[in-house]
């Protein structure tokens, strides 16, 4: 069994706009930078994913996507779902027709991996992944590059206002980032200058 593009991009762009967009709206067009995914596609997969709840779309100047739901609330389970991707590992895709009309010799064994994959998605929800330290770690990297790439193509009109707002987005993240790494390297200096004291 292997997850189709359709399925990896959208979980893909979904985890962009958690990390990217918390409650206000991110365009499809940041993320399509950031992650290097066709604006068209987005859109058809974005499409699919409003249907199915999970955003909601804002029109005219500054719309985009949001989350319709906490990131709490979207596993990834529901996103691979919402885009039609079938997590299914029997040869038959579950038909139990996988020999001549029959079920095969290993159909039970492939139908329960296809269960555990389904299970293992269905725990793991969008809160979890922007908790980790290595996707934070990914995402500031694939900002900076955007920005970067914007910055060398600001010679079209309309482009140099989304990178200032890129731009004002990372350099929060950095500051809150900075004083965040200050403030433990503080209390460490005072754990340090308490336990020699005593």
């Amino acid at each position: 069994m292997r997850l189709t593009t359709k399925g990896r991009y959208a979980v893909t762009a979904m985890l962009d706009l958690t990390v990217h967009g918390g409650s206000k709206t991110t365009s499809l067009a940041s993320v399509s930078r950031r992650q290097s995914i066709s604006l068209s596609y987005l859109e058809q997969l974005f499409a699919r994913l409003r249907q199915a709840g999970l955003v909601t779309s804002v029109r005219g100047p500054g719309g985009g996507y949001r989350l319709n739901r906490a990131s709490s609330e979207i596993a990834i389970a529901d996103i691979v779902g919402a885009v039609n991707e079938s997590i299914d590992t029997t040869h038959c895709k579950g038909k139990s027709d996988c020999q001549q009309g029959e079920v095969c010799l290993t159909h039970a064994l492939w139908d329960e991996l296809s269960g555990e994959i389904q299970r293992f998605l269905s725990r793991i929800s969008l809160a979890d992944l922007v908790a980790r330290k290595d996707i934070q770690a990914i995402s500031e990297r694939q900002a900076v590059r955007a920005l970067v790439l914007m910055d060398s193509d600001s010679s079209s009109e309309g482009v140099h206002d989304q990178a200032t707002e890129d731009q004002a987005g990372l350099d929060s993240m950095i500051q809150d980032a900075t004083s965040q790494h200050e403030n433990s390297q503080q209390k460490i200096l005072q754990d340090n200058l308490q336990a020699s004291a005593c």
